[in-house]
């Protein structure tokens, strides 16, 4: 059913690279999602009503802020489609986050309200009745609402887009929300036993929980987050292709949408080569990861000396030092400064962000290692969070 809509709907819609296809994608989306989530909420709003369903009636209207949310989706697609101006020059993609957090925010306000009314009902106990034509509107919305789950997902994984995702855990929240109120009304019917009340106060829970949890997930990405394990293993396996490329570090990746991503690094290269042929494997290798990732990168050149043993041996000695007080700990950017009293090694060391020691007490431990390599050795030492 997805691929039939995406081949009647979105032109060249295998083309995910392209803003238009994007677009095309979030409008099919928010447009289905409208027409049924709109159809749900009126036939459950109906059954509520007429049977005295708090869950039902609740269900309804979470349906219906589901839809206004499918609106909200259609907006945000054709906003972040405008191209870079002065103001804004990586463009407007950015603006599907704004609308996760507004949909997030929606879904935390609809929980609340729902928690506030079953809470009511318990204080003040009202009958539900039950209903065959109730069942088989829940059954139904259970099966929709879970074909919407499966489409927005396949969607938002198709263009990485945080909004069509957002809406799939809200179908999936809303799966098991409507299963909860299936129960509560079969309840009844089989053991006469009226929990209408207390498993709205579930859904209500639950809805909280689902609204909660895209909050966290876009606050991330509006702060900025980590790039992705495959994202770096990527860009690693275009830089080994280049032998001429001895290490890279300090790799900082910034998006700022599905198709606008930006990167830059260090890579470490053999100071006595030629240094306009450095450069130009550097500017090959930024036109390799912006043709193959998508990705615009940035790239600074590290020269080292590697036709020096005594340099070599010591780089080797201080790399091995690091190593041994924790496996994670590496060197890059190394340097060796001889004066007739002393030496200055000059390196960099990459720490996880999640050892306890500080810069200064691991700063201070490497360094009282390396003087056992000799008493004229100083330190000056950069540590990286990584």
């Amino acid at each position: 059913m997805t691929k039939l809509l995406l081949k009647l709907f979105v032109k060249d819609y295998k083309n995910t690279n392209s803003q238009s296809v994007r677009t095309a994608y979030g409008t099919l989306s928010g447009t289905v999602g409208i027409i049924a989530n709109f159809l749900l909420s009126l036939s459950k709003l109906v059954i509520g009503i007429m049977f005295g369903s708090l869950a039902i009636s609740a269900d309804a209207i979470n349906n219906l802020s589901d839809a206004g949310s499918s609106i909200l989706s259609i907006v945000s697609f054709k906003m972040s489609s405008k191209p870079a101006d002065r103001e804004h020059p990586f463009g407007h993609a950015r603006i599907e986050y704004v609308a996760s957090m507004i949909v997030s925010f929606l879904i935390l306000s609809i929980g609340v309200n729902l928690l506030r009314e079953a809470i009511g009902k318990i204080i003040n106990p009202s009958d539900t009745d039950f209903s065959i034509v109730s069942v088989i509107v829940l059954s139904i919305s259970i099966v929709v609402k879970l074909w919407l789950y499966i489409f927005n997902r396949r969607l938002g994984k198709a263009i990485n887009s945080s909004v069509l995702l957002a809406s799939s855990v809200d179908s999936l929240s809303d799966t098991v929300s409507t299963s909860a109120v299936l129960v509560s009304v079969l309840v009844l019917r089989f053991f006469s036993l009226d929990i209408d009340a207390y498993v709205g106060i579930l859904v209500a829970l639950f809805i909280f929980y689902s609204g909660a949890k895209i909050l966290n997930e876009t606050k991330n990405s509006i702060l900025g987050e980590a790039p992705s394990s495959e994202t770096v293993k990527a860009i690693e396996a275009i830089v080994a292709r280049f032998p001429e490329a001895l290490g890279i570090h300090d790799m900082i990746i910034h998006s700022y949408g599905a198709l606008h991503t930006i990167a830059s690094f260090h890579v470490e290269v053999d100071g006595s080569k030629d240094i306009f042929k450095s450069h130009d494997m550097t500017d090959n290798l930024e036109k390799r990861i912006r043709e193959e990732l998508n990705i615009e990168c940035t790239i600074h050149m590290d020269p080292l000396v590697t036709d020096n043993e005594r340099i070599n041996s010591l780089r080797a000695d201080t790399q091995k030092i690091v190593s041994g007080i924790d496996g994670r700990l590496c060197i890059h950017d190394f340097r060796a400064v001889e004066g007739e009293s002393h030496t200055n090694l000059i390196f960099d060391i990459c720490v996880p962000f999640e050892m306890k020691q500080s810069d200064a007490e691991i700063s201070d431990a490497v360094e009282r290692e390396i003087k056992k390599l000799g008493s004229n050795y100083f330190t000056v030492i950069q540590i990286d969070r990584v």
